[in-house]
């Protein structure tokens, strides 16, 4: 089966979930060890092989390329720290039975005299070979990650690591020219000279990178002391969504955040923005970095990608079918599959709704897509929350391919799904994301899934159908003579509700009436 019937029936290339291929099967469970010059963590990937679930991530902020600028070696205490976390990361991947796993270093351990020792040790002590990667492979592999999350990103993608910085560029969903600096914030903070100092050495190399990249209105940023001024512009703004990726800003919004930062006491505003102190520490330094880079490459917005390396290595692995499917509907469809009480249904619940909603954009067909899919994976929370855990689970899972506001367009449709009342006073600063007409429209969408759920017995020919006029304000709705019994008083009642958030009259007759 190469699921044309169901691209025929206006799935497009999303009509066959590509989690059932052997190709994603075969990407089920992946693991990674990443050794950067600041921290080391293991991943083990999980789940629908597009938009993977995290099934396990740890790290240790080790430190191995502190003060490497002075000595040229690995950190000593860094070094013993990073090797007693991958033998521990080693020994629960064999507990978990999770396929080799894949090692790679980055810049301390590439760039260090004692680095090729530190790796004959892991391989002694674990038995892995550690890739390490030079910077261009570096700033592809990282450029892949954000292909992850934005498949068809065009922009460059930034890499800030302890030791180095790495810049490719993304046009069309593909990575083109890429380069390596060493503008890392550990290594930038051993320069004599101080601040003054920093800036020469900044502009210098930006410089360079101008000479072999060009300038970029989109700027995707990936690492850890990107994600820490992110994580700073949100508590500085009071912006009410807490999710990192797909986090946007303006380049002045950023300026503002770093000099709100200045003068503040950075362990008060390490607490409040949930930062460790080694993360804090180089905030300031890649602050720097982050100020003339904008004004260096004439960025206009600012994107923050939780997927880096790590992902890019999983990217590497996948097969040209996978990376071309939609990371939102393949999570979503996996997420049926896994949870739903009637999984398949989303399928159907989708061609009832559609008719509500022929006019809108593509890239609102697939958040329509995707909520009808996840409409019912919660069912197994408490009926009285089950509409707020929707919501939750919709604004803060790990899904690539949706923005910020269209997380909170299906959180607020699943949550009308569950309950026929305005989100509550704690949602509604999440709710104003999004504009008045796009809020109207997943209450109006929440409230057709509501509906429509009353037929859930998956009989597609038993479905009932909705004819929508908008001018005229006409709900007509048409019943299978098998599907008549299913019209109660209570799906009566639902049906009156989505014509009324319509402003809609109603009409209700059997098929061939």
């Amino acid at each position: 089966m190469d699921g044309s019937g169901e691209q025929q029936r206006g799935w497009g290339p999303f009509g066959r979930p590509i989690f059932d291929h052997p190709d994603a099967q075969a990407l089920s469970r992946v693991g990674v060890i990443d050794i950067g010059s600041n921290s080391v963590r293991m991943v083990i990937f999980d789940g629908a092989a597009r938009s993977p679930a995290y099934f396990f991530n740890e790290k240790v902020m080790c430190g191995l390329g502190a003060g490497m600028g002075e000595t040229g070696r690995l950190n000593p205490e860094g070094r013993v720290r990073a090797l007693a976390a991958i033998r521990r990361f080693h020994a629960l991947a064999e507990g978990m039975g999770i396929p080799p796993l894949t090692a790679t270093a980055t810049a301390a351990v590439r760039n260090a005299d004692d680095g090729p020792e530190f790796c004959a040790d892991i391989e002694a002590t674990t038995g892995l070979k550690v890739y390490v990667v030079d910077g261009e492979e570096e700033a592809r592999l990282s450029a892949q990650g954000v292909l992850v999350g934005w498949p068809g990103a065009t922009g460059l993608s930034c890499d800030i690591g302890g030791s180095s910085m790495e810049l490719a560029l993304l046009e069309d969903g593909g990575v083109g020219e890429r380069a390596s600096t060493s503008l890392g914030p550990l290594r930038l903070k051993t320069i004599p000279g101080g601040r003054k100092a920093r800036r020469a050495e900044i502009d210098k190399v930006l410089d360079r990178l101008a000479d072999k990249l060009p300038p970029h209105k989109r700027l995707y940023l990936v690492g850890g002391s990107w994600r820490a001024i992110a994580k700073l512009d949100i508590l500085r703004r009071g912006y009410p969504l807490h999710v990192l990726h797909d986090y946007h800003a303006t380049p002045a919004q950023l300026r503002k955040t770093l000099d709100w930062l200045r003068g503040r006491d950075l362990e008060e505003v390490r607490a409040q923005a949930g930062l460790s102190s080694a993360r804090i520490a180089l905030v300031p330094v890649a602050g720097e970095v982050l100020r003339r880079l904008m004004k260096k490459f004439g960025t206009k917005e600012v994107w923050i990608s939780a997927y880096g390396i790590r992902e890019g290595m999983l990217y590497e692995q996948m097969s040209d079918l996978i990376r071309a499917r939609d990371p939102l509907i393949e999570a979503a469809r996996f997420d049926e599959a896994q949870n739903a009480r009637v999984p398949g249904f989303g399928r159907t619940l989708y061609d009832f709704v559609l008719p509500l909603f022929r006019s809108v954009r593509p890239d609102k067909q697939r958040l329509i897509k995707a909520a009808c899919l996840l409409h019912d994976v919660s069912w197994r929370a408490h009926p009285d929350y089950r509409g707020e855990v929707c919501f939750d689970n919709a604004t803060r899972s790990n899904l690539g391919g949706i923005d910020h506001q269209g997380r909170v367009f299906v959180g607020l449709a699943l949550l009308h799904r569950y309950r026929n009342a305005a989100p509550g006073s704690h949602l509604e600063p999440m709710v104003e994301l999004l504009s008045d007409k796009d809020r109207q429209m997943a209450v109006v969408l929440g409230k057709a899934m509501r509906f429509g759920a009353m037929f859930s017995g998956n009989i597609p020919e038993a479905m009932c159908r909705v004819e929508y006029r908008p001018k005229k304000k006409e709900l007509k709705l048409i019943l299978p003579r098998a599907a008549a019994v299913l019209y109660g008083e209570v799906a009566e009642a639902r049906f009156k509700s989505l014509a009324s958030e319509l402003g809609c009259e109603i009409e209700v007759r059997l098929a061939g009436d």
